[in-house]
């Protein structure tokens, strides 16, 4: 039996263009750069967009690293974007997870395989239902 978790979002103005999101007490601000018209006081939705796949990535390895009794620390994820046009997109997105040092060549593999089944990764892959309405 699947069970459906809804979480709940909000995202109202913060002055200029930058906007204030909500979610379960946590608020982050987002913002265009000052080339853009805005002030540069966050990131912009699309590189928090990408962040969020990066971190997701991260916490899955770190989960593989710390279920096997190996030491997290050192564990990094680099992430690069591009953006396409037409529609206005990420066009393509290159993520690099650099395990701690000293793994062993053995736990490469499955270090991997679970990074590549975060939640975020596996959305991109099989997309959402996204129905987007005015109130």
């Amino acid at each position: 039996m699947t069970t459906t978790m809804t979480t709940s979002i909000s995202v109202a103005p913060a002055g200029g263009r930058a906007y204030e999101i909500t979610v379960r007490g946590h608020r982050v601000l987002v913002d265009q750069p000052a080339e853009a018209g805005g002030e540069d006081r966050g990131p912009q939705p699309i590189e928090l967009f990408v962040a969020a796949l990066a971190a997701c990535v991260a916490t899955y390895a770190g989960s593989f690293l710390r279920r096997d009794g190996i030491d997290a620390a050192g564990l990094r994820v680099e992430c690069e974007y591009e953006l396409a046009h037409r529609p206005a997109r990420v066009g393509a997105i290159r993520i690099r997870v650099v395990p701690p040092a000293g793994l062993r060549d053995d736990r490469r593999a499955p270090l991997l395989a679970m990074a590549r089944h975060c939640s975020a990764h596996n959305t991109l892959r099989q997309a959402p239902a996204v129905d987007i309405t005015l109130a």
